[in-house]
């Protein structure tokens, strides 16, 4: 039988990917590129490349990037905005002709063979993303390409491939339920996870070579990031599997990558489950990705929620805390917001010490629309002047403020940056800040300054700053130089 053959192709995934076992990574030998992308030295929260902290924003028009049409010009465009930072799912449900395998003439799947197109055009993309320092974070797998409609015309589906059959797999015909259900033995084929089942060695041996395949291009480079998963719900051990070959694929080419998954849980905070493991786990999830605490909350809820999870995550290990999808767009019933809602998130991501900030897609996010090129245009004009790592929340030195009115991040007594969300006024207070202070404002919505020309204020005492007309403004106030 078929089952057999590939049984005896896969008696290596018995052994654990590392001598440690399960929940625990070994300790292996490389050699780190110093340019590469990885945390800063000087100060973990925030990624460095080429040897220089770097700070990571972006916005694109689908989450696959590699798949995207016209890619080259849509490097440009986010690069001419000030763009540096793309999502990258290995997408598995475009149209057949866009699948990681080799389509047949008779309409099936050959997952022995690989469909040249989609590695070309992943390929493709990670040279041109490094030719721009544009920097990719990978996505393995992505729950929603395996149930409902796309599990449908899904390569892996056994009514789609010539390489195994339902009962061989163990898979059912459909999967209707939303994937969040975690119903899908694909996700459970790691021995001990609950619905693990021994056929599913079968399916371990063709997702491995999947994510082989995938390393074998993307580890020639140095600006690449490793996600697990897209706000997964399945057990850990799932995720940290994965993380675990990454990294001994990575070693044997003498590379150090970083990894992470992201749970879909991280917008409940406290009450979360998945996102908690995080926390404890440096070794494992070298990384934060907290995306899913910009859905569902809004204004200082999620400013609350996103302050809390920093600290956590920086409580005992700092590492950098990405946004790799941040909602706001369509009115989504599971609380998206509306596209003012994604601007209002990336400047509390920014302000709030995140390292990472990227506009979800349409139409769930700005994607990369008016707005988000001018939110990453105004962050880069703050940037000319106060460098993000130099400052931190600070919104207790605001009074007079009303909720979701404005938020602070500052130096005190040398640098502050107050974002206003739609206009308004607040006292700052600079009564431990002597001397004078300039202040520049930037228009979110247009992405330029108001004037290049400062105007002065007195530290001394609590100070007014009013935003000089409706919507997203940013005020940076600096000490001036005697």
């Amino acid at each position: 039988m078929i089952i057999m053959k590939k049984l005896c192709m896969v008696l290596a995934c018995f052994i654990m990917v590392t001598s440690a076992g399960r929940g625990q990574v070994a300790e292996r030998t490389f050699t780190q590129n110093e340019d590469a992308l990885k945390p800063w030295s000087e100060d973990a929260r925030y990624w460095q490349y080429k040897g220089s902290p770097v700070m990571l924003l972006g916005g694109s028009k689908t989450d696959h990037i590699f798949l995207a049409e016209g890619l080259k010009a849509h490097l440009d465009d986010i690069q001419a905005a000030g763009g540096n930072y793309v999502r990258n799912t290995m997408s598995q449900r475009e149209p057949i002709e866009l699948k990681p395998y080799l389509l047949r003439y008779d309409g099936k799947f050959d997952l022995d063979n690989w469909n040249l197109e989609y590695w070309s055009r992943f390929a493709n993309m990670l040279k041109w993303t490094a030719e721009r320092d544009i920097f990719v974070q990978i996505e393995v797998w992505d729950r929603f390409d395996f149930s409902k409609e796309f599990w449908e015309i899904s390569p892996w589906n056994p009514a789609m491939n010539i390489n195994y059959t339902h009962a061989e797999s163990g898979f059912d015909k459909d999967y209707p339920l939303h994937p969040s259900r975690d119903k899908q033995p694909f996700f459970h084929s790691i021995p001990g996870m609950p619905q693990f089942r021994g056929n599913l060695d079968l399916i371990r041996h063709y997702q491995e070579a999947f994510v082989a395949k995938m390393l074998s291009y993307s580890l020639e480079y140095d600006h690449v990031l490793y996600c697990m998963n897209n706000e997964t719900s399945t057990p850990p051990a799932w995720g940290q599997y994965w993380i675990e070959f990454i990294l001994a694929k990575a070693a044997d080419e003498g590379k150090k990558v970083f990894v992470t998954d992201m749970f879909d849980d991280a917008h409940k905070g406290e009450e979360a489950e998945h996102t908690l493991i995080v926390f404890k786990d440096p070794d494992h999830y070298m990384f934060a990705d907290i995306s899913q605490v910009n859905s569902r909350n809004f204004g200082e809820d999620h400013w609350k929620e996103l302050l809390w999870l920093i600290q956590q995550v920086n409580e005992n290990d700092r590492r950098p805390s990405n946004h790799t999808k941040i909602y706001g767009g369509g009115y989504k019933s599971f609380g998206t917001g509306g596209l003012e809602d994604g601007v209002e998130r990336f400047w509390r991501n920014i302000l709030g010490g995140s390292a990472s900030a990227r506009f979800h897609r349409p139409d769930s996010g700005n994607g990369f629309n008016d707005r988000t090129r001018a939110s990453i245009k105004a962050a880069r004009l703050v940037e000319s002047k106060i460098k993000f790592w130099d400052i931190e929340p600070h919104t207790e030195l605001l009074s007079d403020r009303d909720a979701n009115e404005a938020y602070l991040a500052a130096s005190p007594g040398e640098s502050y940056l107050i974002y206003f969300t739609y206009g308004g006024n607040v006292g700052l207070d600079l009564s431990a800040a002597r001397g004078d202070f300039e202040v520049l404002w930037i228009s979110v919505t247009e992405g330029r300054w108001l004037s290049e020309k400062p105007t002065i204020i007195q530290g001394g005492a609590v100070v007014e700053i009013s935003a000089p007309f409706k919507g997203g403004w940013v005020a940076m106030i600096t000490k001036k130089a005697v």
